[in-house]
């Protein structure tokens, strides 16, 4: 036996006020049927009651399609009225930034061109005009311009479920409604010394007098040697961070994948060590970087009290170090990415490093690969040697005095090259 039919109430604004229809199936194809106008008595909860007994009567087989008022056109609501309908309709199975961000695509840059726009004149054309348009103002990029046209074929694909238009122009050549977007190179610190300038700077901030923030090296290590994401970071409990047995729980992240236990690395684990041994707590759920009061830590307070003053401070030591600078644009999502390229260097089973940064798609790590395969073989061993704890002298100097073992906070007096 086949489920029983569903149908919807569908609320329209006309001349005559707002008006309610019902849309069902029934013997086979989509109906559509106008009950009247709110000046007439009706209002959703009767529209809904009046779907019901239409769809007992459609199962029963005794409901008998009315012919449409001669010069009634089937619905065709503009851009505004659906869009709004189906941002309520969704919004509460998104999350807060996931409803920010729609929200500012609709109302900054769709519903401005398309708002007026009935469904049924949005065209391929009218899309490519939207495109050049948005180009033109040169206000957007281009990866941002095709996020947008992501969302409206989102919504038109509901209007073409509900049988409001034939076809969605956006899946006619779906690579012609598009910009080219260039690939990025990923961004991330490619060799030791950078590495350990950030963590450099790191301690030295927080071994200023007049500092405020404090936990500032364990903070960074954990998101260049563990790579959580920067509201993980945040969130982190001390229940979450087993040393003795090498792992960090993360029990909430922004997908499923990312729900999982990252293994410790060497060098995290005695920055961690080291750090919680510091700041002492006997409470498992107090948060392992707290802010001065003991709160949570939120992603604008960490990236203004911590991130930038940290990486700031480091691109000096790395330039007065190694006469090079950090790369451009350093973030808690670039040391992400960091992450991935010590976990390639380490082991290069891509699996292995995917499953640890909680990605599903093993494109970016590959990408991670192949530009760290490029880099030499004495640079890869450096950043092995870092992991294990272990700080290389630079090239050239003798075989005897290749490595020594360092405490983490020793780090700062590793030679490095000119």
């Amino acid at each position: 036996m086949g489920r029983p039919a569903t149908g919807q109430v569908v609320t329209r604004e006309t001349q005559r006020g707002r008006v309610f229809a019902l849309r069902f199936p029934a013997y086979g194809s989509r109906q559509y049927v106008t009950l009247g106008t709110a000046a007439e008595g009706w209002n959703r909860p009767k529209a809904e009651d009046e779907l019901a007994n239409v769809l007992a009567d459609v199962r029963r087989g005794i409901w008998t399609p009315s012919a449409p008022p001669v010069g009634e056109a089937p619905p065709d609501p503009t851009f505004h009225e659906f869009a709004s309908e189906w941002f309520e309709q969704n919004r509460h199975g998104w999350g807060d930034r996931t409803q920010e961000n729609y929200l500012w695509q609709l109302r900054s840059h769709l519903l401005p061109f398309f708002g007026r726009h009935q469904l049924s004149a949005i065209t391929v054309a009218e899309v490519d005009r939207y495109r050049a348009a948005k180009l033109g103002k040169g206000k957007l990029n281009p990866g941002q311009i095709n996020k947008t046209l992501v969302r409206l074929g989102q919504v038109l694909d509901v209007a073409v479920e509900r049988e409001l238009i034939a076809r969605n122009p956006l899946r006619i050549n779906p690579r012609n409604r598009k910009l080219k977007v260039p690939k990025r190179r990923p961004v991330y610190l490619d060799s030791a010394e950078q590495i350990v300038a950030v963590l450099d700077a790191a301690s030295e901030l927080d071994g200023r007098k007049t500092a405020r923030t404090q936990g500032r090296r364990g903070f960074m290590a954990t998101l260049v040697f563990a790579g959580l994401r920067i509201t993980e970071a945040c969130q982190l409990q001390r229940r979450d961070v087993d040393v003795a047995n090498g792992r960090i729980t993360v029990r909430d992240s922004k997908t499923a994948a990312g729900v999982r236990e990252v293994d410790l690395l060497p060098v995290l684990r005695d920055e961690l060590a080291t750090h919680l041994a510091t700041h002492k707590t006997d409470d498992p759920y107090g948060f392992v970087f707290p802010t001065a009061r003991g709160t949570a830590r939120n992603k604008d307070n960490a990236r203004a009290r911590v991130i930038k003053p940290v990486i700031a401070r480091a691109n000096e030591l790395a330039l007065e170090r190694t006469g090079r600078p950090l790369p451009d644009h350093v973030t808690a999502h670039k040391l992400r990415h960091t992450f991935a390229s010590l976990m390639l260097a380490h082991d290069p089973d891509p699996t292995n490093a995917m499953t640890q940064m909680g990605h599903t798609d093993p494109a970016f790590t590959i990408r991670v690969y192949t530009h760290l395969m490029r880099r030499s073989p004495e640079e890869r061993a450096r950043l092995t040697a870092l992991i294990e704890g272990v700080v290389w002298a630079p090239i050239g100097t003798s075989e005897g005095e290749t490595e020594r073992h360092l405490d983490p906070r020793e780090m700062s007096e590793s030679p490095h090259p000119a």
